[in-house]
């Protein structure tokens, strides 16, 4: 039996989340809705337009907050993602922990990585990384024997962006590989598609088995216009693939055959780590006896009720009867 049902691998940030108006967003020149990267100084001026505003902190990165969604719907979860040695870096492996996540680490000497997080009104985020010291995580810190109790290992697409981070990418495919571990991938960002396309059809075509993206990501890396078209072709090469479709949806592909998933209605508040909670609650529902159909109408309704507060963390976590009626209504 498998010490982990899934062991991600990512950029270990704290994330820091603002409810704002567009007028900062106008003052502070920021794309709207966009995640850009930023150094110490951006980030220290952003920081210091949210002083004396209600803030939100927790434990975040792409990677982490979908093994935080695992750990919360009852599943068993570990992470590596690099930290420095302080304070915020000390907050973030206790929050990891705190929540059911076994995470062991190597602090870096440069601060820990931080993401702004800030929510407009119509529940858009735009997001401000400051990825410090998460890029010094390297193929050294990818723990063999942790990937080998694993079912799954899950990678954040953000790791190809850094020399040192993916070498550490590749060497958890290579360890999964070796240990017969099934690999998840999530596209991570449509900029990210568009930036190493290739790349990425290397690693569908490849060892994944199962291929996370979005609508705008898919269209981008297929070419296609029609988000059924786009799913079918990325499964003609990747044994499963999760294409989410906002609050239409999403599509899920497994063994030739696609499956629609509604989506589920909500007053939307904050979209933030949606996608990463739908990865998680399908991550959780395949490794835990669940079919495919079964664990997708579970990520809808996971990533509805994330939409529907400020955060990416269940402020109100399932029950096992509320999963019970998912399975039976599917």
């Amino acid at each position: 039996m498998a010490l982990y049902d899934v062991y991600g691998v990512g950029n270990a940030l704290v994330d820091i989340q603002a409810r704002v108006d567009d007028s900062v967003l106008e003052h502070l020149s920021l794309d709207k809705g966009v995640m850009t990267l930023v150094d110490d100084e951006q980030q220290s001026r952003v920081l210091s337009h949210l002083e004396g505003r209600s803030l939100n902190r927790c434990a975040g990165g792409s990677a982490a907050n979908t093994i935080v969604a695992i750990a919360e719907l009852g599943g068993s979860a570990g992470y590596i993602g690099k930290v420095g040695n302080d304070a915020i870096g000390e907050f973030f492996l206790k929050d990891m922990r705190d929540l059911g996540v076994s995470i062991q680490v190597d602090p870096s000497d440069l601060p820990t990585g931080t993401c702004a997080v800030l929510i407009t009104e119509d529940a858009q985020r735009t997001m401000l990384t400051n990825l410090a010291a998460s890029t010094t995580l390297d193929p050294a810190d990818i723990d063999e024997d942790k990937i080998a109790a694993s079912q799954y290992v899950y990678i954040e697409g953000y790791l190809l962006t850094g020399e040192s981070t993916k070498a550490a990418a590749y060497r958890a495919i290579e360890l999964a590989q070796k240990h017969n571990v099934k690999i998840a991938f999530t596209a991570s960002d449509p900029f990210l598609v568009n930036m190493i396309r290739d790349e990425i059809w290397d690693l569908i075509t490849g060892p994944v088995d199962l291929f996370f993206c979005n609508e705008e990501e898919a269209k981008s890396l297929t070419g296609e216009s029609d988000p059924l078209v786009c799913a079918v072709k990325i499964h003609e090469h990747c044994e499963n693939v999760a294409l989410t479709l906002g609050d239409k949806g999403s599509i899920v592909m497994h063994g030739g055959e696609s499956f629609p998933i509604e989506g589920v209605q909500v007053d939307a508040i904050d979209s933030t780590g949606a996608g990463d909670m739908y990865a998680g609650a399908l991550l959780y529902g395949i490794t835990n006896g669940m079919d495919w159909r079964t664990a997708g109408h579970l990520a809808s309704h996971a990533a509805g009720r994330v939409v529907a507060q400020l955060g990416a963390r269940l402020e109100r976590k399932f029950t096992a009867a509320e999963i019970s009626e998912l399975s039976r209504l599917s």
